[in-house]
């Protein structure tokens, strides 16, 4: 092999692998988009399944005798915000929750 051919070759390697390395970069990018909504959704599943489980224990206390659930979109709509990380108490009303659970919250929701 001459000299010549040895440096196209070793050119059209390059190429190549310039390409690899602009697939491989695109792969990573798409993983850590991937990773990222995993964990997103991991976090949302976890709040899913305690709302879930709030809300199962909230039925059986609503369905013993003198105990009513409350009614209407208005309580919905503040559940949501609550779920979504918002204070619906009176003490922090409309600010993000940076912590668990508020108390003052809390017992807002289960009068």
């Amino acid at each position: 092999m001459d000299k010549k051919a040895m440096y196209e070759q070793l050119c059209l390697l390059e190429e190549q692998m310039g390409g690899m390395l602009q697939q491989i970069g695109a792969l990573k990018k798409e993983i850590v988009a991937l990773l990222e909504e995993n964990k997103r959704l991991g976090i949302e599943t976890q709040q899913l399944r305690k709302l879930l489980r709030k809300y199962e224990r909230f039925e059986d206390d609503s369905s013993r005798p003198g105990k009513e659930a409350p009614v209407g979109e208005g309580y919905d709509n503040l559940a949501r915000l609550y779920q979504e990380g918002f204070h619906i108490c009176n003490v922090h009303y409309g600010h993000l929750r940076t912590e668990k659970d508020c108390l003052f919250c809390l017992a807002f929701l289960y009068k």
